[in-house]
């Protein structure tokens, strides 16, 4: 894809955008059993991301929103990342859309001293494993994973990143 793409953090007035982004990645390409009462943070991402010191960002090509990653503070100098989505059309290594999205996210973290990240996913998302794999994380097991990571009830991998170089 040769067409401009920019990234930056969403705020509430975006919330419709990133729930119609998101639920039908989830619900209808990859059968996931997840409903919008069950994130409702996805109806006030300022609160849930942006307020406790992570954020939420969106990607876009010509003014349509096609990818979001978000990342929530957890504290410990740690924190979660959360709706990674891309459209599908603009998915793979051609776009680099997930790319920079992750690249957006840990910069953010070495202006904010987060040197821990952790995600949960779902075992049906292969490529998205595939993705993180690449980018440094490790899979842990569920009980390896400290008592302040937000679990959330899909998620059944679960993946560890430490970044180097931070404050």
């Amino acid at each position: 894809m040769d067409t401009e793409m920019l990234i930056h953090p969403l705020d509430n007035t975006y919330c419709d955008s990133i729930v119609d982004l998101i639920l039908p990645i989830q619900q209808m390409e990859f059968n996931i059993p997840v409903t919008l009462a069950q994130q409702s943070d996805l109806l006030d991402v300022e609160s849930f991301y942006i307020a406790p010191g992570g954020n939420f960002w969106g990607a876009f090509s010509e003014g349509q929103l096609v990818g979001t990653i978000a990342l929530i503070a957890i504290g410990h100098r740690a924190g979660a990342i959360r709706k990674m989505f891309v459209r599908k059309e603009f998915r793979g290594k051609g776009s680099g859309i997930a790319q920079r999205l992750f690249e957006t996210l840990v910069e953010y973290c070495g202006e904010h001293g987060i040197s821990e990240l952790y995600l949960g996913t779902v075992s049906v998302l292969q490529a998205a494993h595939r993705f993180y794999e690449r980018n440094g994380f490790h899979r842990l097991e569920k009980k390896e994973l400290p008592g302040y990571f937000p679990l959330m009830p899909a998620d059944d991998i679960f993946y560890h990143l430490h970044l180097v170089n931070q404050q």
